[in-house]
């Protein structure tokens, strides 16, 4: 096991914002703002296309793609499935975040399974979504884990070599692993559970990070760099509402 430091993230941050990658986004319509605010600061181009019509043609000018299944609508399907059949098509890395995937929600779970049949290059989840996707029993309320990323380690890499993919599983420390290789990232602050989106911006900045090279190190870096920016939002804030903002702040590439 590998730690990824900012240091060595930094590098990728500063290679992935050189080239700007437009970063197609279906993500749910509580992140939408912040994860597009985000991507730009980080220096991605967000696009939010959603239009089962518009995906069609859009997916495969995207530098990668994102679909996060936070609030999801039977009305999304349709374009969410063109996104993640043409994104396989034209060999786009692009990441899957199975929000509040388990049991109870059925309708999310069997459309999860689903997706993965278009092979993501990253599955980005909390430990209770890794632990019940590779078959585990994870405690989940709402969006939130009440599982620990340390309860996940193994099932993540099981998750990976099952779905050949990159598994990156949040918490106080992110593990990051290929299902052979295992990175990890430590600090950030607790307040970014307490801030909405900060997880689904982070599978953004993942999908951005892994537009071009090694899918487990640059999906490592995006971590790293996610949880420094915690880091100085949590020396700079007087609130939650200040510390989106220093957050955001922390995440813009200079």
């Amino acid at each position: 096991m590998q730690r990824m430091t900012f240091e060595q993230a930094n590098m990728t941050w500063q290679a992935m914002a050189k080239k700007t990658p437009l970063v197609h986004c279906m993500t749910n319509q509580v992140a939408a703002a912040f994860t597009a605010n985000v991507l730009l600061a980080a220096g991605a181009s967000p696009a939010m296309v959603t239009a089962p019509e518009e995906v069609q043609h859009f997916t495969p000018l995207a530098a990668n793609l994102l679909i996060n299944v936070g609030t999801l609508q039977r009305d999304q399907l349709d374009g969410m499935r063109e996104a993640a059949e043409q994104a396989q098509k034209h060999h786009k890395p692009w990441v899957l975040d199975p929000v509040a995937v388990g049991d109870v929600l059925r309708f999310r779970r069997d459309f999860v399974y689903e997706l993965l049949t278009y092979q993501p290059a990253v599955i980005r989840g909390n430990a209770g979504e890794i632990l019940f996707l590779a078959g585990e029993s994870g405690r989940i309320r709402g969006a939130d884990s009440l599982s620990s990323s340390d309860e996940a380690q193994e099932a993540a890499q099981a998750l990976a070599k099952r779905y050949r993919c990159v598994v990156v599983v949040t918490g106080a420390r992110d593990y990051i692993t290929d299902g052979a290789l295992m990175r990890y990232t430590e600090g950030g602050s607790v307040l970014q559970t307490r801030v909405t989106a900060c997880g689904c911006t982070l599978s953004a900045l993942v999908a951005a990070f892994v537009a071009e090279g090694n899918v487990l190190d640059h999906a490592a870096a995006a971590c790293a760099v996610m949880k420094h920016a915690g880091d100085l939002a949590a020396a700079q804030h007087t609130g939650l509402g200040s510390f989106a903002q220093a957050l955001l702040d922390g995440l813009t590439y200079e």
